[in-house]
């Protein structure tokens, strides 16, 4: 990679835009060049600045009363005021059946996605994929017991390809959650696990976001996203497995 092209891609990389890929490329260049390396160092501290700094103008009052005094006061018309009321009556109608809170959970749901894949690329960098490591599921489980309510399942994977590597405390939707943590040969899965009150069972779901592949589901008072850069097959693969595994688990 050469600098045009790293220089390019800073800002993403500051901003968690970019894919693994990507950002592993840029960091390791970074790494050997000391001009990107201060470039990266002083866009950051512009980003620490700018945030640090009311960058906001408040109009006086005065200003606001004038512009609106000035401003012709158009008379509502019979028209207006009809399409008024029928809209109203659209979006009453819509809260009535439950659509507009079936829309609001589905928004909800892909900021929480969002979420989700933003601290799976933050996990990707140097130091940030464990807290614990170990490949013995006997290490990495009793090592949640009292930093979240409920500890996440973690269940060795290794025989069927699935290499456990760890875990970490995560936060997702502003609580602190489990990241449970695989390898599928050089690819890291993060099995991010979520208490609910729900008890119902939904079914796996694959979605993709900035070139990730994820997986939820719900199952046994828990939340679960799977999210990797692995094929969405081998994702769903993994998924089956874990899921058959941890039933095996609770009916044993």
């Amino acid at each position: 990679m050469t600098c045009d092209e790293a220089r390019i891609m800073l800002h993403a990389l500051l901003d968690g835009e970019l894919d693994a890929g990507h950002a592993r490329e840029v960091e390791a260049h970074i790494a050997g060049c000391p001009g990107c390396a201060a470039e990266l160092a002083a866009q950051r501290e512009m980003q620490r600045v700018l945030a640090d700094t009311n960058l906001r103008y408040v109009a006086p009052t005065s200003l606001r009363n004038k512009i609106e005094a000035s401003l012709p006061k158009p008379q509502p018309s019979r028209r207006s005021v009809l399409r008024g009321f029928a809209m109203g009556s659209a979006v009453s109608a819509l809260a009535a059946t439950g659509i507009v809170a079936i829309v609001l959970r589905q928004d909800d749901q892909q900021r929480i996605l969002s979420e989700v894949v933003s601290a799976h690329l933050r996990s990707l960098q140097a130091g940030h994929l464990t807290d614990v490591v170990s490949t013995d599921q006997h290490t990495v489980k009793p090592w949640f017991n009292g930093k979240l309510d409920v500890a996440p399942p973690v269940i060795d994977l290794t025989a069927q390809g699935f290499t456990l590597v760890g875990g970490r405390l995560d936060y997702i939707d502003a609580r602190a959650i489990g990241a449970v943590v695989y390898k599928r040969r050089q690819h890291v899965i993060n099995l991010f696990v979520a208490q609910t009150s729900s008890t119902e069972h939904r079914p796996p779901k694959t979605q993709t976001m900035q070139g990730f592949n994820c997986r939820r589901w719900g199952n046994r008072g828990l939340n679960f996203w799977a999210v990797s850069d692995v094929g969405a097959d081998e994702l769903a693969e993994f998924v089956d497995k874990f899921e058959a595994a941890m039933k095996s688990n609770v009916e044993g």
